[in-house]
């Protein structure tokens, strides 16, 4: 499975900005390249952790599946876990950004359109980052990792997209009374996870628009008439 190079840590910022901005394409290609070997290494081991597990997955084991010296593991990240610490964060903030994306635009959008396209680009993401989302649901919920806390805050940024939307359709009374937004996002979420992975690893063969339409009338079952 291949990522996209659009790694979120990769930004300059700052003083950072004013030195890059005027780099010279030499740099440039330097740049180029050292993203293309970070990208590999997340490759490496996204397939190797899915396989066997973060804990017995070893950086002499990902250097070679990532076809580069054990060296360019600790120049890059440090250690694995800083490598994987990385990937978790790419992971979800692009799955975050993704949701947001999916949004209608408030003038003239429906709030419950909105949700439901944002439910769809969740299917979407996962189905296409199939290992990536294993790993998150897997690690999400441990609390003895040291990535946890940035996990778990990155994580409630993609629920808090479909929470935001369940609020604005309180907001309107289309939600049944006393509905919590916040559980019912986190739910909708959880749902979306659990039925795109079904829906890769045990009929792969059926249409997105199946998984989605059966997604909507789930949705829909919290929502009244506009």
């Amino acid at each position: 499975m291949a990522l996209r190079a659009c790694s979120p840590w990769t930004r300059p910022q700052g003083a950072q900005w004013a030195v890059m901005s005027t780099s010279t394409p030499r740099r440039g290609r330097a740049s180029g390249r050292r993203e293309a070997t970070r990208q590999r290494l997340f490759d490496a081991a996204l397939s190797l952790i899915a396989e066997h597990g973060y804990d017995v997955t070893t950086v002499d084991e990902i250097a070679e599946r990532a076809g580069v010296a054990k060296g360019t593991v600790y120049y890059n990240f440090g250690g694995k876990e800083e490598l994987y610490t990385a990937l978790l964060e790419w992971g979800v903030t692009r799955l975050a950004e993704t949701l947001r994306e999916a949004v209608l635009p408030e003038e003239g959008g429906d709030e419950r359109d909105s949700l439901i396209r944002v439910l769809r680009a969740g299917v979407v993401f996962i189905g296409a980052h199939e290992e990536l989302a294993r790993m998150l649901m897997a690690e999400s919920w441990r609390t003895n990792r040291s990535w946890y806390a940035t996990v778990h805050q990155l994580r409630t940024e993609a629920i808090e997209v479909i929470s935001g939307q369940l609020e604005r359709l309180a907001e309107r009374g289309r939600l049944q009374p006393g509905l919590d937004t916040g559980l019912a996002g986190s739910a909708l979420f959880g749902m979306v996870v659990t039925v795109a992975l079904n829906w890769r690893n045990l009929q792969p063969e059926r249409p997105v628009e199946e998984i989605h339409a059966t997604l909507t009338h789930m949705a829909d079952g919290l929502i009244g008439p506009a």
